[in-house]
């Protein structure tokens, strides 16, 4: 599959729709596409009992429609045509133990506006997961292999390599994208609840408790809090998705991550750097059905979307942390809103 291709016209010229705009990436990439002059947006999410659409207050869309009512809307031409549509909407709670629910919102709706997609001969792209490859002993290499040997650990990844597979079986990844989003954290992801990335939750525990709490290992080779992740600033995750939205030739499934690795104790470090306090961790166990399922070590390969032409230099970890914490969490701010420049903060340009 292709790797590389010409830039389709500017951001600014197409019409968006984005599944799961509300929420945490899908709102993220919405203050993308504003700040590259897109907003001939339609959003689509599901707001029932949440704050999300905090995250849409300064944000700029054409409409907005509820995801019970859009496919059939969509379907029967009400919303017309787009040209990209970014799709994120999706249950990822990593804990969710109704298989049924995960399969029918996120694979059955998927295959539903990817047919659509490319019916009309949208530029499609989906949300994918790291999750998908679980423990990794199949190897995290997005360059199609044969998908049949990964084992995903959880429900929500099971779900997600259900579509994975789908479309790779159909010759649909010659033709659309599949995001593998590693550990992303930063703005609009407070509606989460226990799916907040560590940054978020190790703030909120160090500004209450002075404290930050963090899963024990249970595997000799990983000590207390030694465990790995590939963790991904949201601004970065934006920049490689919308670069892959204009490259028409590059298609099939792309790593999401930072190529790189960090424990949580770094994290906890950072976060503490950040806030000006005394590290200070306490190991806590690990609840007992999440311990077959937990993931010790996660890297985003990302050679394949580099070879695409994205070369963009991605945020230091101890900023993007440091940018996270000081700028939104600690100021109850969300992307793209105003920051007055008497705060004494530096107005948020979209970079930290």
């Amino acid at each position: 599959m292709s790797s590389t291709g010409e830039r389709t016209r500017r951001l600014e010229d197409c019409r968006v729709l984005v599944t799961g705009g509300a929420g945490f990436i899908g709102s993220a990439l919405i203050w993308g596409l504003n700040r590259q002059g897109c907003t001939d947006i339609v959003v689509v999410d599901r707001l029932r009992h949440t704050d999300k659409w905090r995250h849409l207050v300064p944000l700029r869309f054409r409409d907005y429609v509820e995801a019970e009512d859009f496919l059939a809307r969509l379907q029967d031409g009400e919303l017309g045509t787009f040209d990209i549509v970014l799709h994120l909407g999706a249950c990822s709670s990593t804990t969710e133990r109704d298989a049924t629910y995960l399969v029918r919102n996120n694979f059955e709706f998927t295959k539903a506006l990817a047919r659509t997609s490319l019916a009309t001969n949208a530029r499609f792209l989906y949300a994918s997961s790291a999750a998908t490859y679980g423990n990794g002993a199949a190897g995290m290499s997005d360059t199609e292999p044969d998908l049949d040997g990964f084992s995903p650990l959880n429900a929500y990844g099971f779900s997600k390599h259900l579509f994975d597979r789908h479309a790779w079986r159909n010759g649909w990844l010659d033709h659309i994208v599949g995001l593998k989003y590693f550990n992303v954290f930063g703005p609009n992801e407070d509606h989460k609840g226990d799916m907040r990335s560590m940054v978020h939750k190790a703030t909120v525990q160090l500004q209450e408790t002075g404290t930050i709490r963090l899963f024990k290992s249970y595997r000799p080779d990983y000590k207390d809090g030694e465990q790995q992740r590939d963790f991904l600033y949201v601004k970065d995750a934006v920049a490689m998705t919308l670069h892959l939205a204009t490259r028409t030739g590059a298609n099939g499934l792309f790593n999401i991550g930072s190529g790189t690795t960090h424990t949580w104790n770094e994290l906890a470090a950072a976060v503490c750097r950040a806030l000006k306090r005394e590290t200070a961790i306490e190991y806590i166990d690990m609840p007992e059905d999440l311990r077959p399922r937990y993931q010790y070590f996660t890297k985003a390969d990302i050679g394949k979307l580099r070879g695409s032409g994205f070369s963009d230099a991605l945020t230091p970890f101890e900023s993007a942390i440091h940018d996270y914490a000081t700028n939104y969490l600690l100021r109850d701010r969300y992307l793209g809103s105003p920051v007055s420049s008497a705060s004494g903060l530096e107005i948020d340009r979209g970079t930290p």
